[in-house]
């Protein structure tokens, strides 16, 4: 009688045990699809933040071809160093920039204003994939970036008593002076030390 009694509960036991195992694999595959879209999110991300800054990285050196254009009329840097009438065509840098990130830009523009810069909107080129979450195999996760490009760098204007052979002084950040001179112009700063380009925001959703 006692060894029915054992048998029955063993028995009894074997479809719970059964569930649980059941609702515990549930949960891994379900953690399994979270880690699936994260993943794809994260590179989605990646890819615009790589996307916006490239976009930005290419308007800043054109920038700062326009600074060494003008750099004997300083009645021009401070037009320049607020990006004032900037072309905005960095986005061919965006495009490849995402196709590296295994992502397609659906958005490139510029954003005018001061400072100026990129909003850049990516698809991934992968779906989520195939998970317990219906419709993740059609899903692509898809994230925006803005990148912006400030100056460094900062001067006083000359007075109108000043001659032809003088430039202003730049001061700028990190304790860069650079004290210029109309006839010796050999030594200029860069784009790196004029320009600053850094990401503002991005966000990321699937689709």
């Amino acid at each position: 009688m006692i060894q029915g009694r054992n048998g029955g509960d063993a028995g009894q036991a074997f479809p719970i045990y059964i569930t649980v195992v059941a609702g515990l694999l549930f949960l891994a595959f379900a953690w399994l699809a979270v880690g699936q879209a994260a993943a794809n999110r994260n590179g989605a991300q990646t890819a615009a933040d790589a996307a916006a800054l490239a976009a930005a990285l290419d308007t800043r050196d054109q920038l700062t071809d326009e600074w060494l254009d003008n750099v004997l009329d300083p009645t021009q840097w401070q037009r320049i160093f607020d990006g004032e009438d900037v072309l905005f065509d960095g986005c061919e840098r965006a495009y490849q920039l995402a196709a590296q990130n295994d992502a397609t830009v659906t958005n490139c523009g510029g954003v005018p204003g001061i400072p100026p810069g990129y909003d850049v909107t990516v698809e991934a080129a992968e779906p989520v994939g195939d998970s317990i979450v219906p419709g993740t195999e059609d899903m692509y996760s898809t994230s925006t970036a803005t990148a912006v490009i400030e100056a460094r760098c900062e001067f006083e204007p000359l007075g109108e008593d000043a001659g032809d052979d003088v430039l202003p002084e730049l001061t700028c950040e990190d304790g860069g002076i650079w004290d210029l001179n109309p006839d010796d112009l050999d030594d200029l700063p860069g784009p790196e030390d004029l320009f600053d380009v850094h990401l503002v925001d991005g966000q990321a959703n699937d689709e």
